[in-house]
Formats: structure tokens, C-alpha cells, sequence
């Protein structure tokens, strides 16, 4: 009996440690088969730290290599929560927040998570950085970071644009060329310990891509001039709104663009949109009398008409089917020429009538209106002109002026380099080259030439004519001493919102170029809704005036380095 018994509980005992024995083979199977990649994941994970490598975002220079974007090594904070009692905590908040700026619920819920780690605030200042490491707190520690700095800060704002905190381009050529300038993030896997410390031991590593350098063709002593020049204008007409834009006509390459109102590439996080908006190339404005040189070129080049034609002014009011035109001042008989110098809407009308509508609507479109000049930056807008077909009985004595039409400042250089440059629409542009880190040239930007719009001959004898607006017409004050000048000055009425024309807001606008003989320079000004002038010969030729002259004598003395510092040295920020 008693050895049955016993014989029983070894059956039983055996028979349990078999089933057991199965429980674990089948448990070793499940993990062997079902189960393996994960854990060796997980092993994987506990004894290797991953590290992202950052690229060098690409810097941004001028086209004379001086700095206009450029990445600073700066401290973020972190904090690891797990290892910061939570009687300490309160007291952590209370110091961090004054000198991070940050509000005590968004702390709070940063170190009350049960995390071992927890961004506090990126990209810190270095004066902020300091203050922290002196309270010298267990828990709260830095991460080098990479951070994009602007050292010239509004210049070229709507032009370069701004990077975010994780180095992606979010505005203007940081954001156009993001891809070439972001560069691509590396890692390095190290091994741990059990106890989670780093090794020095690099299992595997992919070194990081450093992003492109571009290079402008924004001269940063150009846009410095033209952003004093237009700042002043700005301010002292209490305008809305302005732009400049300066090209050299032969190439299409943009020396310096500039708007107003402006702000701080380095202070971006909260401005308004306004300020961010590239008007040069995104705003549509009616052009008013510097249009007619559209007219004026079209006449010569369709030989129509040549300067010394007489027309009847009218007396300053002309009627076309029910409408009444008028000049700016009455006017007897003028020659196409005095035409164009003193700015006559209706001897600009009568010319227009002579070529007819299918003629002018060709010649727009020849100057580049109404159709995107391709430059390289985001936002461009192509204007807003109307086909043959859709003009009305009047349109005739309205868009030869500069009414009906939608045009930007971009094109308004741009057609008047048209004139400067011998009769070619130049494609604008403002990257001439991309590079390595090491120097080496990835990508060139060549000028390109978009159409021929008009004969070298017209070229010339439209030049000539814009001369004499300057040196006797409308444009008296956009003389500049020592150099000859010609341009176009412009006043438009704006759009009301029922429609009608404004009595008391205009705008303001000048274009032209410089020397006369052989143009280095060609310019247009827009300034929107100045008070209480708001002629463009009085608002924007004096802006075209003091930007061309100083300009010009850059330019002449560029090859002196002396010279050149002696300028820089006087400069300040807008």
C-alpha cells in the first residue's frame, strides 16, 4: 500500500515536471519564432544610444562673400524629470521661469512627466544659459544646438528669409532653397552599459551631409543704400507701403530689393505678415504714367510716330465716347517727344489710337506684363492685363496711361532695363551660385534672355526721350550730379473698394537707369499712398536721385578696399 501510494505521487510529480517541461519548450518556441525580433530589438535599444547627426545648414552670401545667413552653436535646455524629486520641483519652475520666459503651466507639465527626457526651451541665449548653469540644478542639463543668425538683421528681410528652430526654411530663399541649404542629418549608434552610461565604442555611423552655401547677387552695400534711401521716404511720406528694386539692366541680376514696412530676420517668431510679404513681387498695383514708355517704344519701334510729331494736347481735357480725359496740366500742340517729358495722358492716348488696341496689347506683353519673369523666389505674381477683346470703348484712353493694368515693381525694372540695355527682356534673378562647404561650384545662375521686345535703334531713341524727362520734363528731381539719368515718373489713382478711383490715395512711383551712355544701374521705386505729397516726381524721384548717385560712386570706386570700409564704417541699421 504504502509503496503504491508513493509510486503514485512519483507518477504525478514526474508527470508534472514533463507538462512543465513542454510549457517551457513550447514558451522557448513561441519567443524563438514569434517573438525574437522584437526583443532583440528591445536588447538593441537598452544597449545602443542613437545619436542624429546635424548637417551644417548652407550659409548665405552676398555677391561679394560677406555673411547674410549663418549657423551659431547655442545651448537648449532639457531637463530629466525621473531624476528631479518631486519636492524640488516646484521650487525649479519658479526659478527657471523668469529667465526662460516661459509660463509656470507649461513647466509644470514639462517636469511632471514620467520621462527621462523633456525639452524645456531651444536654442536658449547665452546670457539665459549662463544664468541656469549658475543655479547649477541635478536634472537640468544643455544640448549644443545649431542656430541660423541673420548678422545684418533687417537687411533683405522679404529677400532671405527665415529659417525655423529645426533649421527648415520657412520664408523667402531659406525656404525656396531649403533643399540645397538644409543638407542631410547623419547618425552614430553607441553602445551602453546595463546601467545605461555611454560607451566610447561606435557601432555604426553615417556622417552627416552639410548643406549648400548660396551666393546673391544682392550687393550688401547696394541694398544698404537702397533700404536708407527708401526707410526715409517711408517715414517722412508716412506711406502705407513701399518697394525698390535695383537690376542690373545687361544681366537681369538683382543688386539689392527692399519693401517697407520691414522687421528683424532674427526676431521673426511674431511678425506680422504684412511686414513678411515680398511686395516687390507679390503686390499688383496700377503703374500710372510710367507705362507710357510701353507707348513710347511701341510707336518708334512700329515707326508710327517719331519724336518730333506734333500733337494737340487739348488743353488738358480730351472726350472719348463718354469719357473725359485730362492732364495733370493743360498742354497746346507738343511733340511726341514733350509727349513723354511732361507726361501728357493725352498725347499718350492720341499715339495709342494710332497703333490701335492689338498693337499696344502686343507691346505690354513684349515688355514682360502680365505674364511671371521667372525669378527665383516664391510668391511671384504675373499682373493682371486684359486681352484686345475684353477692352472696353475707353480702355484705350486708360491703359497707354497705366489704368486697367496690374503690374508689379519687379516688372517695372524689368521693362525698363528693356529700354537701357538695347531692346532685351532679361530673365531676374537673385542666386548666382551654389557651393560646397569646400568652395567648389555645384550649381552657376547665368543671365538669360527672355524675348528681344525691341530693335537696338528704338532702344536708343527711347533712351534719349527718357533723358529729356529727366533733364527737362516731369523728372527734374531725379537728376543725379556727375552722371546722366533717364527715367519715368508715375502718379496712379488707386482702386477704391466700390470700384471708383481715389481722390486721396495714389500712388507714387519712378523708374529709370543710369549712366545714360552705358547703364549700370536700373531702378524702380514704388512708394503707396505717401501724404501729404504723392506725385511720383516729387515722392520717388528724389529716392531713385540719392540711391543712383551713391550707387554709381560705389560702383566707380569698387576696386578701392579702402574706400569700400570707409563706406561700410558709416552705415547703420535701418
Amino acid at each position: 500500500m504504502y509503496i503504491s501510494n508513493y509510486r503514485r505521487k512519483v507518477d504525478a510529480v514526474f508527470l508534472f515536471f514533463v507538462l512543465f517541461l513542454i510549457l517551457c519548450i513550447a514558451r522557448l518556441l513561441f519567443i524563438q519564432f514569434f517573438r525574437s525580433n522584437y526583443l532583440a530589438g528591445l536588447a538593441k535599444r537598452q544597449h545602443s544610444l542613437f545619436v542624429e547627426l546635424e548637417p551644417r545648414r548652407g550659409a548665405i552670401y552676398d555677391a561679394n562673400l560677406k555673411p547674410q545667413a549663418a549657423n551659431i552653436a547655442v545651448d537648449s535646455v532639457f531637463a530629466c524629470p525621473k531624476d528631479i524629486p518631486d519636492k524640488q520641483k516646484e521650487a525649479i519652475i519658479r526659478k527657471l521661469a523668469p529667465i526662460l520666459n516661459l509660463n509656470y503651466a507649461y513647466l509644470k507639465d514639462r517636469l511632471y512627466r514620467k520621462k527621462s527626457f523633456v525639452w524645456i526651451s531651444r536654442k536658449i541665449s547665452p546670457r539665459q544659459a549662463a544664468q541656469i548653469k549658475d543655479l547649477k540644478i541635478k536634472g537640468i542639463d544643455f544640448i549644443k544646438e545649431s542656430k541660423r543668425c541673420y548678422p545684418n538683421g533687417y537687411l533683405a528681410s522679404q529677400v532671405i528669409g527665415f529659417a525655423g528652430l529645426d533649421n527648415t526654411g520657412l520664408e523667402g530663399i531659406e525656404l525656396q532653397y531649403n533643399k540645397y541649404l538644409k543638407g542631410e542629418s547623419g547618425y552614430a549608434l553607441f553602445l551602453r552599459d546595463a546601467r545605461q552610461n555611454k560607451l566610447e565604442l561606435q557601432e555604426k555611423v553615417l556622417l552627416a551631409r552639410d548643406g549648400y552655401d548660396l551666393i546673391l547677387t544682392i550687393d550688401e552695400v547696394i541694398q544698404y543704400i537702397a533700404e536708407r534711401e527708401l526707410d526715409k521716404a517711408f517715414r517722412t511720406y508716412h506711406a502705407k507701403g513701399a518697394s525698390i528694386v535695383v537690376m542690373d539692366p545687361h544681366t537681369g541680376a538683382i543688386l539689392a530689393l527692399a519693401n517697407r514696412p520691414t522687421f528683424d530676420l532674427n526676431e521673426y517668431a511674431n511678425v506680422d505678415k504684412n511686414r513678411i510679404r515680398n511686395r516687390a513681387i507679390c503686390d499688383l498695383l496700377e503703374p500710372g504714367s510710367i507705362f507710357k514708355i510701353v507707348t513710347l517704344s511701341a510707336a518708334l519701334e512700329e515707326k508710327k510716330v517719331v519724336e518730333q510729331d506734333r500733337f494737340f494736347c487739348e488743353n488738358g481735357a480730351y472726350q472719348v465716347a463718354n469719357h473725359i480725359l485730362h492732364d495733370h496740366q493743360s498742354h497746346g500742340w507738343l511733340t511726341f517727344r514733350e509727349v513723354i517729358e511732361q507726361s501728357s495722358n493725352i498725347g499718350t492716348t492720341k499715339v495709342a489710337q494710332i497703333l490701335g488696341n492689338e498693337t499696344v496689347y502686343r507691346y505690354i506683353k513684349l515688355f514682360g506684363f502680365g505674364s511671371k519673369l521667372g525669378i527665383d523666389l516664391a510668391g511671384e505674381i504675373p499682373g493682371s492685363i486684359k486681352e484686345p477683346r475684353l477692352w472696353s470703348k475707353i480702355s484705350i484712353t486708360a491703359i497707354p496711361i497705366g489704368q486697367e493694368v496690374g503690374v508689379t515693381a519687379l516688372q517695372l525694372v524689368s521693362a525698363i532695363s528693356v529700354i537701357a540695355n538695347g531692346g532685351q527682356l532679361m530673365r531676374p534673378y537673385v542666386i548666382s551660385e551654389i557651393r560646397d562647404k569646400y568652395g567648389e561650384t555645384i550649381k552657376k545662375f547665368s543671365p538669360t534672355m527672355i524675348r528681344k521686345a525691341v530693335s537696338l535703334d528704338t532702344a536708343a531713341r527711347a533712351k534719349d526721350v527718357l533723358a529729356g524727362v529727366v533733364e527737362r520734363g516731369t523728372g527734374k528731381m531725379a537728376k543725379v550730379e556727375g552722371f546722366a539719368v533717364a527715367g519715368k515718373t508715375g502718379t496712379a489713382q488707386k482702386i477704391e473698394p466700390n470700384g471708383t478711383y481715389s481722390h486721396s490715395k495714389f500712388m507714387a512711383s519712378f523708374i529709370g537707369f543710369a549712366p545714360v551712355d552705358d547703364p549700370l544701374i536700373a531702378i524702380a521705386v514704388v512708394v503707396d499712398e505717401p501724404r501729404p505729397y504723392y506725385f511720383g516726381g516729387v515722392v520717388a524721384a528724389p529716392v531713385f536721385k540719392n540711391i543712383a548717385g551713391d550707387v554709381l560712386r560705389y560702383l566707380k570706386m569698387k576696386k578701392s578696399p579702402d574706400e569700400i570700409a570707409a563706406l561700410n564704417e558709416t552705415r547703420t541699421t535701418p
